[in-house]
């Protein structure tokens, strides 16, 4: 498992140095970002029905629709908080991410557990939200004013302020990998220069689309086709047919809001809206879940 993370960290690595230079030709910038997350991105999570069965196992409800329930629910009510108060929802959620982002893109190579971890996990993750915004200020900030969010306008988050943040997200690594293991700071390395690159030549949503999608997203799906079958072919039939089903439901729902909303809004609005509040409803259940599973999973 570990092989193939690092193989695919180099791969990433090398993607994004060969798309860097197509920022200028991909004309169809949001369509393309929005058609990757729905077909690749969202897959990752596709899976939580079945882990949300183990859970219901240990909590003693015989039925699964228990957990569609409770997963629906938590998610509309995300939705709903979002449009009561949309800053509030964005920035947590932005918060949860960087976390969220830092733990799944590491786990598998942290096995000490020591204080502080939590927070350098933040540290990690955060170079995905702070990086273009670094690189590309105006034309992030423009993204979130479409989501009436002017959080990262105000003056204290100045170049300066947001290098620093970098520059601890850098060094993180080197706490979070063990000293005997090169080919972990090789990899974290990896990914964070990958991060850097992406941010540094493409725009802030086709730079988080590729990060999204073929780094966030592959790297949980492989630990998920290894937790179906030991052999990674095998492993790839079982998820890409226990993972089409919901896949498709969320990405139709995707559409289907988009077309609801292009009544209001311009396509491109419509798309962000979608793609920001979609993925916050989809994210705080899924990041529910993995807390739930993995602490039950210490105490059994």
């Amino acid at each position: 498992m570990i092989t193939i993370n690092f193989k695919h960290s180099i791969i990433f690595f090398n993607l994004c140095i060969l798309v860097s230079p197509l920022n200028e030709i991909w004309d169809l910038n949001l369509i393309i970002c929005l058609f990757l997350i729905l077909i690749i991105g969202i897959s990752h999570g596709s899976l939580d029905n079945i882990k949300g069965r183990k859970l219901l196992k240990i909590f003693g409800f015989k039925s699964e629709y228990v957990f569609y329930l409770i997963y629906l629910t938590i998610s509309t009510l995300i939705i709903l908080l979002w449009l009561i108060f949309p800053n509030t929802v964005l920035l947590l959620f932005l918060i949860v991410a960087c976390y969220h982002f830092g733990k799944e893109d590491t786990v598998f190579s942290v096995k000490k557990k020591f204080f502080f971890k939590e927070f350098l996990y933040f540290l990690k993750g955060s170079s995905v939200i702070v990086a273009p915004l670094f690189f590309h200020r105006e034309e992030t900030n423009q993204i979130f004013k479409t989501l009436n969010f002017n959080f990262f306008e105000i003056s204290f988050f100045n170049d300066y302020l947001l290098l620093i943040i970098l520059s601890l997200s850098f060094l993180s690594i080197f706490f979070l990998s063990s000293k005997k293991n090169i080919d972990f700071k090789i990899l974290m390395i990896a990914d964070f220069l990958s991060i850097i690159i992406i941010n540094f030549f493409l725009s802030p949503i086709l730079a988080f689309t590729l990060y999204f999608c073929f780094l966030h997203s592959i790297r949980h799906s492989l630990t998920l086709i290894f937790e179906l079958d030991k052999s990674l072919k095998n492993g790839f039939k079982k998820f890409i047919k226990k993972a089409v089903p919901l896949t498709v439901i969320t990405g139709f729902t995707f559409v289907g809001a988009i077309y609801i909303l292009n009544n209001f809004y311009e396509l491109n609005e419509a798309i962000y809206k979608v793609i920001f509040i979609g993925l916050a409803s989809l994210t705080f259940p899924h990041i529910l879940l993995e807390y739930l599973i993995e602490k039950n999973e210490k105490r059994s």
